[in-house]
């Protein structure tokens, strides 16, 4: 079960809702994210989005139900199945808004993923976190391009074979986790990273956001160096790049920063 509400500063929270299964996923809920979430990015309403659960758990991965089914699968129902699940990591990973994890509780398996696929994350200090598919004789290879990216082949190296239970703190220390607060005050931590989200242009940061893609496991040659180049200058000229500098020289808010503070 999911829940989506969006106010009038167009962040857009998607809340995992089903606390009893520790908003674990199965077929349903996969095919139903990555529904909303395509709707969610090409929504001019939704000018942010925040990736929240509740309960004691962010998410618990698999549904046992699910893997009970997918043990009676085919090999092409698997193939497509675990094809979904890759698309759904995909979809949060390449949302061209900025991203927000909001970590209550507990994240295991794929919970880890949609945790990496996300642009920042803020956790709960007491919580946790496993890759934990090698102990059920499965591996993390849905999520596995998106968990390397954030922590590292060589920590990567250590929890997908181990399956340790890691803290939060130790979250941070290898790159999964942004910033750590108190249980009381994720929220105020959440609130301060919505206004920095906010008080960017929303076209420039979906452009920097391609730009890491772009780069990211990239050899700095003439070809990127050229690109780079065409970039900046093609922001140059939009409208939000005028506006921005414009603001910067005239001492005062951008337009889009303005608009937030009218409504």
């Amino acid at each position: 079960m999911i829940r989506t509400d969006t106010d009038t500063r167009g962040v857009t929270t998607l809340t995992l809702d089903n606390p009893s299964r520790h908003n674990a996923f199965d077929d349903a809920l996969i095919a139903r994210l990555t529904d909303t979430l395509d709707q969610l990015g090409r929504s001019p309403a939704t000018r942010l989005l925040v990736l929240a659960s509740t309960g004691r758990s962010f998410s618990a991965g698999a549904d046992l139900g699910w893997m009970q089914r997918m043990a009676n699968y085919t090999q092409a129902e698997n193939i497509a199945d675990a094809a979904n699940l890759a698309c759904l990591m995909r979809t949060l990973d390449r949302l061209g808004k900025p991203t927000l994890a909001v970590v209550q509780g507990s994240a295991y398996g794929g919970g880890v993923g949609l945790v990496a696929c996300c642009d920042v994350v803020v956790a709960a200090d007491t919580a946790k976190f496993c890759l934990s598919e090698v102990r059920l004789g499965l591996i993390p290879a849905a999520i596995s391009p998106y968990v390397i990216n954030a922590i590292g082949a060589r920590q990567a190296r250590r929890y997908f074979l181990t399956a340790e239970v890691f803290t939060a703190q130790r979250a941070q220390q290898i790159g999964l986790v942004h910033e750590v607060a108190p249980s009381d005050g994720l929220e105020a931590a959440r609130d301060a990273l919505i206004s920095a989200l906010l008080a960017g242009s929303a076209q420039a940061q979906a452009e920097a956001k391609s730009l890491v893609f772009l780069c990211e496991g990239r050899q700095v040659d003439d070809l990127l160096t050229a690109e780079t180049g065409r970039r900046i200058a093609a922001q140059r000229a939009m409208p939000d790049g005028r506006e921005g500098v414009a603001a910067f020289l005239e001492r005062r808010p951008p337009a889009w920063a303005a608009a937030q503070d009218d409504r």
